[in-house]
């Protein structure tokens, strides 16, 4: 059997673990790591059913690497939904989710095409900017900071924080102190950003969730605590971030790759909300989710034992021909999809997905209509090298 290697700390990883993704799913679908002794699954169908799976997977040990191989990882300092497994999750989601449907972030419309084009307009006079220090990097982290009423003083502060605190070399596995250092500075924002804002209630998320109250195991109704708000607050501003500034800039990239494509979107803007989705899975923000095993499974002719740390490789399930077909690798914004996973799936589905995807139709429309035609420099095109998240660091863009 041939033998096939992922190393999401390498450089291969970091730079397109596209060829990495193939091997993994034509020859170890349940993928054992004799280096950091994790297991990985590659192909869609095996990645839907360990999402769904909370009974022999939790999300209760953490998501990261460092999270999940640490046996004393203090997850009471983690207060975070994403870290949760029903029923636990299930008040928590119950309780946000009202505040992230479809319907409910069509109220930021113009919260959204202002945040936009804030930062595009200006761009119009440049012959020359990096689509991602000037664009698609500072504007999603206003917009989710706006919503939860962080003072504006504060947004790219966040942003920064976030950078930090996922940023990996090639080969660290475990967190530095200046990233520690990023994570605890970030939490201590939130906490008296949460403290102030029980002092002085506003028109958004924050003070919503300072009002609102969860059942608890016995049925009583209680409200939140700072640490559960804050926890709520610093996923959000963080996943806001960084998923819709990768996405932008992936984006960007592919079109240029398959002009034919950005073609297709310029002779029909209805065709955006397509494109989005396809941008998503042709190259996922998030390349993988954590997961701890509970139990020991048999996957493949490979027995996963309890108490490892487990991976479902988004990326890699994104480019199954066992779900796509042979035009898997295909960039294609007419493809129907049967699941999106590029945002999560089951009750881990991202909280922010609508908000993502509008943010993301905004972006690519108001691209489209200033550069019909435009160049990037790929050979001058930086990726970024952090935890489980993927797409660019910079992007020379020019109009052409």
């Amino acid at each position: 059997m041939m033998t096939v290697e992922f190393d999401p700390f390498s450089r291969e990883y970091f730079d397109d673990p596209t060829e990495m993704y193939a091997g993994l799913r034509e020859h170890a679908p349940c993928f054992h790591s004799e280096t950091y002794d994790f297991y990985a699954f590659s192909r869609f169908d095996d990645c839907v059913a360990v999402h769904r799976d909370t009974e022999n997977f939790t999300s209760t040990h953490g998501l990261t690497y460092e999270q999940l191989s640490d046996p004393d990882f203090d997850m009471s300092m983690a207060n975070s939904m994403i870290m949760m497994d029903p029923p636990e999750h299930t008040r928590y989601r119950k309780l946000v989710s009202r505040s992230f449907t479809p319907r409910a972030m069509a109220r930021y419309g113009d919260l959204i095409r202002a945040g936009i084009t804030k930062y595009v307009d200006p761009l119009m006079d440049r012959d020359e900017f990096d689509l991602v220090a000037d664009f698609s990097g500072p504007f999603p982290v206003e917009i989710i900071c706006a919503i939860l009423g962080v003072p504006e003083a504060d947004w790219q502060m966040i942003r920064h924080q976030t950078d930090a605190m996922l940023r990996r070399e090639e080969g660290q596995a475990l967190g530095t102190a200046a990233q520690a250092e990023a994570a605890i500075n970030q939490a201590v924002y939130f906490i008296e950003f949460v403290q102030d804002k029980r002092r002085h209630l506003g028109d958004d998320l924050t003070s919503t969730l300072v009002e609102a109250q969860v059942e608890t195991d016995d049925g009583e109704l209680t409200n939140l605590t700072d640490n559960d708000i804050a926890g709520f607050a610093s996923l959000l501003a963080a996943a806001g971030s960084e998923t819709v500034t990768k996405a932008v800039a992936n984006g960007a990239v592919l079109f240029h790759r398959w002009p034919d494509e950005w073609a297709k979107l310029q002779g029909d803007p209805t065709k955006t909300t397509a494109a989005v989705e396809e941008v998503l899975r042709y190259w996922a923000p998030s390349q993988y989710q954590g997961r701890l095993s509970v139990h020991a499974t048999e996957w493949h002719g490979v027995t996963v034992e309890a108490g490892k740390p487990v991976f479902i490789v988004t990326g890699a399930a994104n480019h199954d021909e066992r779900e796509f077909g042979p035009t898997a690798t295909t960039f294609d914004i007419n493809r129907e999809q049967r699941l999106a996973l590029s945002l999560g799936h089951g009750i881990h589905t991202c909280l922010g997905a609508a908000l993502a995807r509008m943010e993301c139709a905004v972006a690519f429309d108001e691209i489209r209509r200033r550069w019909p035609a435009y160049e990037i420099d790929e050979a001058r095109c930086e990726r970024v090298q952090m935890s489980n998240v993927a797409g660019y660091a910079s992007v020379p863009f020019s109009a052409s």
